[in-house]
């Protein structure tokens, strides 16, 4: 009994290590497997971050292209991850595939905002009062906030220099 609980430590680490590995084994057949299904004209990312085009697949190597005129020979191993077509497009061009091709056009610029059903001349015979947004002049008028900051500065008690009276 008490070598199987000097035991049950060892046991538990070497199970621990083989459930690791088979996971890492799994993960490592998967990016094989995506790997060996690359085709031309595929989007893929780079275990370095770049996003480019399958241009040519080899044994061991892909010819990638990352622009006009750009072409890249990649072992195999460096390609992270195979994109569909529309994340490669999103990331790369920053096409967004619309799901709601039925949506309302927005327009460029805000005249659709002010535009009223009704003619321009009804606007400016309406019964409603005007507004006026102009600035008023503070010599004519105090404002409520004039008038509120010198009530608080009537109130705050007065800052002495650190003399006083009491001796």
């Amino acid at each position: 009994m008490n070598s199987l609980v000097t035991l049950l430590p060892f046991i538990v680490l070497i199970g621990a290590m083989f459930l690791m590995t088979r996971s890492a084994k799994r993960k490592q057949q998967q990016a094989a497997s995506m790997r060996n299904q690359l085709q031309p004209g595929s989007g893929v990312r780079t275990i370095g971050g770049m996003y480019a085009t399958v241009k040519e697949v080899n044994e061991d190597t892909v010819l990638l292209d990352a622009g006009p005129g750009v072409e890249l020979l990649f072992a195999k191993n460096a390609i992270g991850a195979v994109l569909t077509d529309d994340e490669y497009n999103r990331i790369v061009h920053g096409i967004e595939h619309d799901l709601k091709s039925d949506a309302d056009v927005v327009p460029d610029d805000a005249s659709s905002l002010t535009e009223t059903d009704e003619p321009a001349d009804a606007a400016a015979a309406s019964d409603a009062p005007s507004v006026d947004l102009g600035k008023k002049d503070e010599a004519e008028e105090p404002s409520e906030d004039a008038e509120a900051v010198k009530a608080d500065a009537d109130e705050e008690p007065k800052k002495t220099d650190g003399g006083s009276d009491a001796k």
